[in-house]
């Protein structure tokens, strides 16, 4: 306690937790002692420190925080505009708030965070927001439904909501963050998988192998990647990183071989046809197969359905690739390398046990989470072509009460993500799942799919894409309706869209996207159009 009161009275140094404290008050935001840890961990600002307390000075944090969130408002409205909506890039916000409950049940590329659906769909208002567009009871539409971000939100808020998607893989997450689960018969099933999968591998020799290995990485690790110190060779460029690491994987290389060999393990699969074959190591393989097989044994369905979805996220996170690739997926990786996002020398995944796991008892929480908040209002993904769908005619299937509603009342408005024109192939994104679970794939009929790039022609076929959306939609609205699109319109599609399908831009909100991928820092803005019958 002497030490901690040295140094504050000096007003210099501050602990771990004095920097948080010191942090949340001058940012006016909620700054834990893990940010900070984090800031240290990753070379962010420098530690010292005496007797085993780490000590951060105060003025490095303060210009860490000037250099980055004092300045980017004003750098950002420079390079996107003076109209930008500081106020909708919801940056008083944590991670954990854009991703709360069942919204991270499973990865999902181009989904918009929850705040935003709900700031257009909450009817209360505040100081920025003048109109209110649904209220509760009504009935919202996403054609483009992705990972269910609407439905979830329109829950929370006591608005009814039908999504449609041509992905089987989005329909079945969607349904499965909506549904209302028999938790203690989840968690029963959890626990017979997981005391059979850890049977499973106690057979196997990749364990002990694993363990070994990660023995002599840490050896390894701590003698030429110590931590934070590595971070700050590579910033006063002490060392040049590429030479560096290169020379430090050769020399690991001979050890694992070694482990490799003295545990007979089969790195790759015999087959390397399907997603399933090359982007797995065979021990992992073996793992996924014996789960799949257990999953496929529940007989309660909407169980079967939640934990199908753990095994897809476990899968997801087991792909034999590098930390820093989990998102572009540049080659396989079956060795050991250099982790550019975490500066040592890093290794594939062995085993799916652990993050089986930690997603299993994730879920868990997050459904539990979420059943606080839900009301007693209907949602829905339907699988189907958003261009053509009956809605009536699919509801009265597979949601007849709540399609008979829908009918007599007619749904007030849209709020929706279309897909950006050749950004993203939505079903490659989930490859892994279409193969082990066995979905019909509708790839040719994705609109501005990547594979078609961004040319003329590209952006002539999406145009037509969303306009036949929204003409067949439009029969289904009621009088009066409110349609919102999030878009990043750069090459000027919608004004022609919106001609297109007898509808007028009334407004538009154009909001800074913070933090869109860890490697892409750059101003980044989207558009939500406002449109409404003309």
């Amino acid at each position: 306690m002497a030490l901690t009161l040295a140094y504050s009275e000096s007003d210099e140094y501050l602990t771990i937790k004095e920097a948080s404290i010191w942090a949340s008050e001058h940012l006016k935001k909620d700054v834990t002692t893990s940010n900070i840890s984090y800031l240290v961990s990753y070379g962010k600002i420098r530690k010292t420190g005496e007797n085993g307390t780490s000590l951060i000075k105060k003025d490095d944090l303060l210009q860490y925080y000037k250099s980055f969130y004092g300045t980017r408002e004003i750098n950002w409205k420079e390079q996107l505009g003076k109209d930008l909506n500081w106020h909708l890039s919801f940056d008083y916000l944590k991670e954990s708030d854009t991703t709360k409950h069942v919204h991270r049940l499973h990865p999902y590329k181009g989904k918009y965070i929850p705040q935003l659906v709900e700031y257009f769909l909450d009817n209360h208002t505040d100081e920025f927001k003048k109109e209110t567009y649904f209220k509760k009871g009504d009935i919202v539409l996403d054609p483009f439904c992705g990972s269910g971000t609407t439905l979830i939100q329109a829950n929370e808020l006591g608005i009814n909501a039908i999504g449609i998607d041509i992905s089987d893989f989005n329909a079945h997450i969607s349904n499965s963050k909506i549904t209302k689960y028999n938790l203690p018969d989840v968690v029963s099933e959890l626990n017979i998988i997981s005391k059979k999968l850890k049977q499973f591998i106690e057979k196997s020799p990749s364990i002990k192998f694993e363990e070994r290995l990660m023995e002599q990485l840490t050896i390894f690790n701590n003698k030429y990647f110590p931590s934070p110190e590595f971070k700050h060779w590579l910033k006063d460029k002490t060392i040049k990183e590429g030479e560096y690491s290169d020379e430090k994987v050769k020399r690991f290389q001979p050890i694992f071989d070694k482990l490799i060999e003295e545990y007979d393990i089969q790195l790759k699969q015999n087959e390397q046809v399907k997603f399933l074959d090359q982007w797995y190591l065979q021990p992992v393989r073996n793992e996924i197969d014996f789960v799949f097989n257990l999953v496929k044994q529940i007989k309660c369905v909407p169980t079967k359905k939640i934990i199908s979805i753990i095994l897809s996220r476990t899968v997801r996170t087991c792909r034999a690739t590098s930390h820093a690739d989990l998102a572009t997926l540049l080659e396989p990786i079956s060795s050991t390398y250099y982790c550019s996002k975490h500066g040592k020398i890093c290794k594939p995944l062995f085993s799916i046990y652990s993050w089986w796991e930690r997603y299993a008892k994730d879920t868990i929480k997050r459904l539990v989470e979420f059943d606080r908040l839900r009301t007693n209002t209907s949602q829905i993904c339907l699988r189907g072509d958003s261009r053509t769908i009956d809605i009536f005619k699919e509801l009265e299937v597979k949601f007849p009460e709540f399609g008979n509603v829908v009918k007599e009342k007619k749904i007030n408005g849209i709020f929706s993500s279309p897909p950006y024109v050749g950004l993203i192939d939505y079903h490659e994104q989930h490859a892994y799942a279409y193969d082990l679970f066995g979905f019909e794939r509708h790839d040719d009929l994705e609109i501005g799919p990547l594979s078609k790039k961004q040319t003329k022609e590209a952006q002539r076929l999406y145009v037509e894409g969303i306009s036949a959306v929204l003409n067949n939609c439009k029969q289904y609205l009621a009088d009066d309706y409110n349609v919102f699109l999030v878009s990043n319109d750069k090459f000027n599609l919608y004004p022609t869209i919106a001609e297109n399908v007898g509808m007028k831009i009334v407004n538009q909100f154009k909001r800074p996207v913070l933090n869109r991928t860890e490697k892409d820092k750059a101003a980044y803005s989207e558009i939500i159009f406002h449109l409404k019958e003309i």
